[in-house]
């Protein structure tokens, strides 16, 4: 067909449909996003950890994370990365957010044994080592849960020409849900792969994937980390 875009159509074996939609998967459309795998929230001493929760959750994801960065890494996907945190002044910190966190023993904003909790520049916001982002990997940093809100990963990703957004990180119900479920109200096509997440409650981890299943995939698509590896082109 003259002026078509001609491509091989690749599928993901994901539930509850072959993703992406279309089968148009690639580097020039398609960017891994791995969303706050930083010590405040899978450390030792960090976010998570003050408030008592098993750090064994968070940190499941950690290896399957790195051998999909490593394969995308090697095929030329474009890759983000995201962290949480405030300005040192709090001046973009909701009363009610540090109130809520200072009533379970972690005040954002308070000192901790990895500098004070969930700020910029501090020891805990950062990345883990063991996923560190490569300099031409942009990082966005966020005030809240979701990437999008009040940051430029929408005009980051436009300029990449990404379509389609590969979800990892944590946690599954929270920053992870909330990126996903804005991102695909933007048009974007979503896979999130399961075990490339975790959660504070393995409970409301698999709750979460169930959501993004119903009404024939309302949010986008989910699989295993070894279908798209299985499936990369």
């Amino acid at each position: 067909m003259s002026g078509a875009q001609i491509f091989n159509k690749t599928h993901v074996d994901a539930n509850p449909y072959p993703w992406p939609f279309d089968g148009n998967l690639g580097p020039g459309n398609t960017a891994l996003i791995v969303i706050d795998m930083q010590t405040d929230f899978c450390g030792k001493g960090g976010y998570v950890d003050a408030m008592g929760y098993d750090l064994s959750l968070t940190r499941a994801p950690v290896e399957p994370i790195r051998a999909v960065l490593s394969a995308m890494r090697e095929k030329g996907y474009p890759i983000l990365h995201t962290r949480e945190g405030h300005r040192p002044d709090l001046a973009d910190l909701p009363a009610n957010k540090r109130w809520r966190s200072q009533r379970i023993g972690a005040g954002i904003g308070d000192p901790g044994p990895c500098g004070r909790i969930l700020i910029r520049g501090e020891a805990g916001w950062e990345i883990i080592p063991e996923l560190t982002p490569r300099s031409n990997e942009p990082i966005i940093d966020k005030p809240g849960k979701g990437s999008f809100y009040a940051t430029d990963l929408d005009l980051v990703l436009t300029r990449m020409g990404v379509r389609n957004l590969i979800l990892t990180g944590i946690t599954t119900d929270v920053c992870v849900h909330t990126t996903m479920r804005d991102a695909n109200d933007r048009g974007y096509e979503c896979l999130l792969l399961e075990d490339c997440c975790g959660a504070t409650d393995y409970g409301n981890h698999l709750a979460a994937i169930k959501m993004i299943t119903m009404q024939g995939g309302v949010f986008g698509a989910v699989a295993p980390s070894r279908s798209l590896l299985e499936a990369l082109p």
